[in-house]
């Protein structure tokens, strides 16, 4: 009898250890996974937190950055005069009466007006903003600065001064009109009544109706002289 209940009390012992050995796995086990969660938020923050701190590092340098800029370019814009380069160099007229401007021609972005060696300008330093030339016709006189940034985005100029026949200038006017790439505008301050400008390039032509149009216009509007070939020629300025 003394021996059944020890034997019982045996039995029911290792049964409660047992029970409590689970208790305290289970315990370690919630533990541990507490413990990995703790530590998964933390590296999240600490991620969230480096991130937030890189962005804004980032940030503050490109308004850095821009500010600069914007300082330079402001200063640039009160010196007034002519601070930007027109260009060095001349001219060459090959045997299809192009002109060929064969000295350097700088492309700095400048705020200010710019002396230019020729008129019109067939490149140089210019005003960031370029003129819409998606076909467009100015019937005023429009700023060198920002035709010439047209230029350098593959567009062909036409110019005519108040000598040029009305039929003339109504002709080239329908011929911009339907070719991408292209502008016209009145300017007083040339050698010839009808001149074709393009990057680096320049032609005089007698009329509208000169076999020489179509084809400096096949030749130059987005030609192998475009600085920067599909460059956008609308969303800039209209004149």
């Amino acid at each position: 009898m003394g021996s059944a209940s020890t034997g019982k009390t045996s039995a029911d012992g290792r049964k409660a250890h047992v029970q409590e050995l689970r208790r305290a796995e289970r315990a370690r086990e919630r533990r541990t996974r507490i413990l990995a969660v703790t530590a998964s938020v933390v590296a999240v923050a600490g991620l969230v937190v480096g991130g937030v701190v890189f962005v804004q590092s980032r940030s503050d340098d490109e308004r850095s950055t821009d500010a600069a800029t914007e300082a330079k370019a402001a200063q640039d814009g009160k010196a007034g005069g002519k601070v930007g380069k027109g260009g060095a160099g001349h001219f060459v007229t090959g045997k299809d009466g192009v002109r060929t401007w064969t000295g350097e021609l700088s492309r700095n972005h400048v705020t200010a007006p710019v002396s230019y060696p020729m008129h019109p300008p067939v490149g140089g330093d210019h005003n960031p903003v370029w003129l819409n030339c998606n076909g467009d016709v100015y019937t005023e006189p429009v700023k060198d600065e920002n035709a010439v940034h047209s230029l350098e985005h593959g567009a062909v100029w036409v110019t005519y001064t108040g000598k040029a026949a009305t039929s003339d200038v109504s002709a080239l006017a329908a011929k911009v009109k339907k070719t991408p790439y292209t502008l016209m505008s009145p300017y007083e301050n040339q050698q010839a009544p009808l001149m074709l400008s393009a990057w680096g390039h320049q032609l005089t032509v007698k009329s509208a109706s000169d076999p020489a149009v179509d084809k400096f216009f096949a030749t130059y509007v987005q030609g192998s002289q475009t600085p920067e070939p599909g460059a956008s020629c609308t969303g800039g300025v209209m004149k």
